[in-house]
């Protein structure tokens, strides 16, 4: 009788098991079909990039380019100066942005009232919302030559106006602020999250030993900080051979005079592409660019888990 009881209870358990797992995965399956539909049915486009593409014949009946659709971003004059852009202006947004979203959450985290906080919170994430088409007039309304705001403080101290539009050695420092300006109030809400997240009993016992805010800075939060930094930086390698299209084709206002400072791959590949109706060529930078993307963040990860394994990404 005990036996029987035992496994009539085992039964139910194993029931009870089945039903919570059935119940798990039905909640799953409404955001499961929607990535197979979204993000994996579409890299059978990727065929795109090896083929001669022919809208008559369709996708899979055009003739295969081999790899000369990649061949073409190497061949061009402006090969060296669409990639050299495009890394080194990732570098710089990665190095600078993560220094400043960092700075601006530990701030947040000594400020004083959870009113302020969230003002500021407010504040620094609306730039993030604003459309980049919105963003490029109002750079206009500072940078425009005649009646640009920018221009009217030079002519105020007596100087000469200057043509933003048509000088392309000022773009790198003015692509570089509006970056920051737009995107630093995103990274610096999820770095907040962690600063708040931090025991509180470790800023405690560091003001015991007699540290200041410094020190606490320097002992306590960027440490703790240090895991989400490495996971943020590796996701933005990732992303090191794209470039933020709007920024770099909408705020020059696609002024052709200082191209040789705002092409990137992404607006090379854009502009290749309403001027000879490539498609092919265009997949084919993208796939490239997220092959070179995988291998960076592999090697960089590489590199995290033999200096700080915990602190890898994968």
């Amino acid at each position: 009788m005990e036996k029987q009881t035992t496994i009539a209870a085992k039964k139910r358990g194993r029931m009870g098991k089945w039903k919570m797992t059935i119940a798990l995965f039905s909640m799953m399956l409404p955001g499961f079909i929607y990535l197979i539909i979204n993000n994996y049915i579409p890299m059978a486009g990727l065929v795109i990039a090896f083929k001669r593409f022919d809208y008559s014949l369709g996708m899979w009946a055009s003739p295969w380019a081999g790899l000369s659709n990649f061949t073409y971003l190497f061949k061009t004059n402006d090969a060296m100066n669409i990639m050299r852009n495009t890394i080194l202006y990732n570098l710089v947004f990665i190095a600078l942005g993560h220094l400043v979203a960092v700075t601006v959450a530990i701030m947040l985290n000594f400020l004083r009232g959870n009113m302020n906080k969230k003002v500021y919170q407010t504040l620094i994430l609306v730039p993030y919302l604003i459309s980049m088409v919105v963003v490029s007039y109002i750079v206009f309304a500072f940078l425009s030559q005649e009646n640009g705001f920018v221009n009217k403080v030079i002519e105020a101290f007596g100087g000469q106006p200057i043509s933003w539009y048509t000088q392309a050695k000022y773009w790198p420092v003015i692509l570089t602020i509006v970056n920051l300006w737009k995107g630093f109030g995103y990274s610096s809400i999820i770095y907040y999250a962690t600063v708040i997240s931090i025991d509180s009993s470790l800023y405690e016992a560091a003001r015991v030993d007699g540290a200041g805010v410094w020190r606490q800075i320097w002992h306590v939060t960027l440490p703790g900080l240090r895991g989400t930094i490495i996971t943020m930086v590796l996701l933005a390698i990732g992303r090191m051979f794209y470039s933020d299209f709007g920024l770099f084709y909408q705020v020059p206002m696609r002024s052709g005079l200082i191209s040789s400072a705002t092409d990137t791959i992404d607006v090379y590949v854009y502009k290749a592409l309403t001027q000879l109706n490539d498609v092919g060529r265009a997949s084919a930078a993208g796939f490239l660019q997220s092959v070179l993307g995988f291998a960076l963040v592999l090697t960089v990860n590489f590199i995290v888990r033999k200096i700080d394994k915990e602190n890898a990404l994968f």
